[in-house]
């Protein structure tokens, strides 16, 4: 071989190595991206949870300039909050609400601009609140925590929902264009495990834990007299309390040890993680903290009951506090209103789901089958365009969080064989007058 060509090929090696050294000793910067999709005062555990997720990240050494927040930012300053421009997450904790930089509010918090932020497509978000989105890279860690209602694959925003199909597909996007090097997500919602059962793939460098399987509510918890609403969801508050409280650092603990204490902590919904579970081994300082991380004193609150109750009986929940802790009669009649109202239109919601069952072409016997029983869901392409089409004709799902609790139904006519056409047609031929 001619010796120049020698050289070259020689040169080109030992470039190849520095080229290769280089990347694995690149820094890698830390990303969080943090979202409440509620609003609502009864929904005030929702951004409860978001600030204090916040509030982690930040204390842990992550910059504040790349924490991404979306938040509806209704509570805080609420006409029912009693200590405006506080929130709490704990009846014995701290204003989780201070410092807390919120780059996207209002009708901001979408899912559109939430898979835009997360993949750093700045040119789509440009215009709108911040315009900041997360911007990493091949080296880079990036950690998501979203809280908020779901249902059979779906997480609901304050306008719109996020299916798991498009989540997937942004994760695949991700993954191709190198924007991460591992990712970790932490789902509070109701039915959350669908999100990623038999969807996540293990070997995209992404690992995720949800509240619940793919069948069950998520819970909240921390009744507080004094702001008359749930303060946390239970697997957020763990997870949490557990990242404030570890008495060494986050350095010394991994993943998976904090998934194993809070899934034994949550014993009011069953905590699932899928993914690639190699990166439930490494530290949640890895994620929760920064590339220079910062060990601040260890919080340990003091334990109180959780009063925990099903996300989708919190507002009747809340209300049957109210009446029991008031003599005003004028008051106790307006919430016994309330709570009627309430009732009349989880009724309207089953009478409705039994209907779209029945029309669908199954007999009074199937269909008490249909809505006993919880199949996961495979057929998205029947399934999603069920789920749309119940959404826009017969109730309005951001605005009917108990509805969602019975898109199952959807998922059982789907996975037995029901055509796509004979739910579609049930649905409309049901729900044509009657949006609510």
């Amino acid at each position: 071989m001619d010796r120049s060509v020698c050289i070259s090929l020689l040169c080109l090696a030992v470039l190849a190595l520095v080229n290769t050294e280089d990347s694995e000793n690149a820094v890698a910067n830390h990303w969080a991206l943090i979202v409440a999709g509620s609003n609502g005062y009864f929904n005030y555990r929702h951004q409860a949870d978001a600030c204090h997720a916040y509030q982690i990240m930040k204390k842990h050494g992550i910059p504040e300039d790349r924490i991404i927040t979306m938040m509806y930012d209704d509570i805080a300053h609420s006409d029912e909050n009693p200590t405006p421009g506080v929130i709490i997450n704990h009846p014995k904790g701290p204003n989780v609400y201070d410092g807390v930089k919120i780059d996207y509010r209002q009708d901001d918090v979408t899912p559109d601009n939430f898979l835009n932020i997360l993949q750093g497509n700045e040119a789509a978000m440009k215009g709108i609140g911040t315009g900041r989105v997360i911007q990493s890279g091949p080296n880079d860690h990036v950690f998501v925590n979203f809280v908020d209602h779901g249902a059979p694959g779906i997480v609901a925003f304050p306008i719109g929902v996020l299916s798991a199909t498009k989540l997937k597909a942004a994760i695949m996007q991700m993954y191709k264009e190198k924007k991460y090097k591992q990712m970790v997500l932490y789902v509070e919602a109701c039915e959350s495990g669908s999100m990623f059962e038999n969807l996540l793939p293990s070997n995209v460098n992404v690992y995720a834990t949800t509240a619940a399987n793919s069948a069950e509510s998520s819970y909240a918890c921390y009744y507080s007299n004094l702001y008359n609403t749930y303060l946390g969801d239970v697997y957020s508050v763990k997870w949490m309390e557990d990242s404030d409280a570890f008495q060494e650092n986050l350095k010394k603990e991994s993943l998976d040890k904090q998934y194993e204490i809070v899934k034994r902590e949550t014993t009011t919904s069953h905590v699932q993680e899928f993914g690639d579970m190699t990166i439930a081994k490494e530290p949640v300082a890895d994620f929760q903290g920064g590339q220079k991380y910062v060990s601040p004193e260890p919080v340990r609150l003091p334990k109180v009951p959780l009063d925990a109750v099903a996300s989708g009986d919190v507002p009747l929940a809340i209300l049957r506090r109210r009446l029991g802790a008031t003599n005003d009669l004028e008051k106790k009649f307006k919430i016994i209103d309330e709570m009627k109202s309430i009732i009349k239109n989880h009724q309207a919601i089953r009478r409705t789901v039994r209907q779209i069952v029945k029309l669908a072409g199954r007999s009074d016997l199937q269909a008490d089958r249909i809505l006993a029983v919880h199949h996961k869901i495979s057929d998205f392409a029947c399934y999603e365009p069920a789920m749309e089409l119940f959404h826009e004709k017969c109730f309005n799902l951001n605005q009917n969080e108990y509805a969602m609790r019975h898109l199952y139904t959807l998922v059982n006519l789907c996975e037995e064989g029901v055509s796509k056409t004979a739910i579609l047609q049930g649905i409309l031929a049901t729900c044509n007058d009657t949006h609510l």
